[in-house]
């Protein structure tokens, strides 16, 4: 594995205001890094983003703006977490996802090499695997989205590939499996209205603001019926992204694609079973039809990204996912963050 020896430059996170992008604005902060954040608030937080850090509301299609913060900023990597995530609303508003995370990442990336800013790292998803038929599925399963937003993901990482091949840019895709839990800190977390991440909803009822929990389906081919996902820590997933900005300073003619997971699944009951214990609650749960097109087990295969990058999650036990999602939802509330 390859680590960068010295700090080159600013990095810009765009969607620095989100879920998954604050924490990575944190553990940057945390690493001594410089940062600067672009977003458009239109499902971030200003709150989310620290103090100190400097922020730009807009979007990252704009290239005057972005030439503006390259400049400003002395920008020398991009961590890109801007754009589109929610499958059901693919499917159903296709070309809205096109625009957001295909047209806007093209200009970024555009934008990107006119300012020979050096590397780039993508926020891309399993979803660009669809429904593997071998699992543990690792970096060479064929990649067979099912839906526009696993293959917005994938088109980015096909751009990117081309891109670096014919530019001084290299570039670090990062494809995150089911992502949960906070800060540990409780500095940021989960603050999406009308987030269906399990373990955020399992949480939202847990304090009282859902009366139930929906499952999905309890006839896949899974030792209890329902169906069994990788979760992986937010905060280990913004330190893998930190530690992939290292290999790319290191190594500035290689790129790579990444699973981030645990190789570890656990099923939608063995999630809620691990919300009763924490809480000393019983969750209704309510069971529904299965949903089309979900597997009965996604589990990352995760040898390459700890042969490539200096990383070892910290967060990694199922309860303290759990634990730290939970203490998220009490802070909104005593924060008066709630959206």
């Amino acid at each position: 594995m390859a680590t960068a020896t010295a700090t080159t430059g600013t990095v810009l996170v765009t969607g620095g205001a989100g879920y998954i992008g604050s924490h990575a604005v944190l553990a940057l902060v945390d690493a001594g890094r410089p940062v600067a954040v672009i977003d458009t608030l239109a499902t971030g937080f200003r709150w989310a983003v620290p103090e100190g850090v400097p922020f730009y509301q807009g979007d990252v299609a704009d290239p005057n703006l972005i030439d503006r913060i390259a400049s400003e900023q002395g920008i020398s990597a991009i961590m890109h977490f801007a754009g589109s995530l929610l499958v059901p609303e693919s499917v159903v508003k296709p070309l809205d996802y096109y625009r957001n995370n295909v047209v806007a990442s093209r200009s970024l990336i555009e934008s990107a090499v006119r300012n020979g800013i050096k590397h780039f790292i993508f926020s891309s998803t399993a979803a660009v695997y669809g429904v593997p038929e071998v699992v543990p599925v690792d970096e060479m399963t064929p990649k067979s989205p099912i839906n526009p937003y696993g293959n917005s993901k994938l088109m980015t990482e096909i751009m990117l590939a081309d891109v670096a091949r014919a530019h001084p840019i290299n570039y670090g895709a990062l494809r995150y499996f089911n992502v949960a839990g906070a800060d540990p800190a409780a500095r940021s977390g989960q603050s999406t209205r009308g987030a269906t991440h399990l373990i955020h909803v399992a949480a939202e009822a847990a304090r009282g603001l859902r009366s139930e929990v929906m499952v999905y389906g309890t006839d896949y081919d899974t030792p209890d019926g329902t169906g069994v996902r990788d979760y992986i820590h937010v905060s280990d997933l913004a330190a893998a992204h930190v530690a992939a900005l290292g290999a790319l300073e290191a190594a500035p003619t290689e790129s790579f694609a990444l699973n981030c997971g645990y190789s570890r699944g656990f099923s939608v009951l063995e999630v809620l079973d691990a919300v009763d214990r924490v809480t000393n609650l019983k969750l209704k749960r309510t069971i529904a039809p299965r949903r089309a097109g979900d597997p009965d087990t996604l589990v990352a295969a995760t040898a390459r990204i700890h042969e490539r990058l200096d990383w070892t999650p910290k967060y990694d036990r199922l309860e303290t996912i759990v634990s730290h999602a939970l203490e998220w939802e009490r802070q909104l509330d005593l924060r008066g963050l709630r959206p």
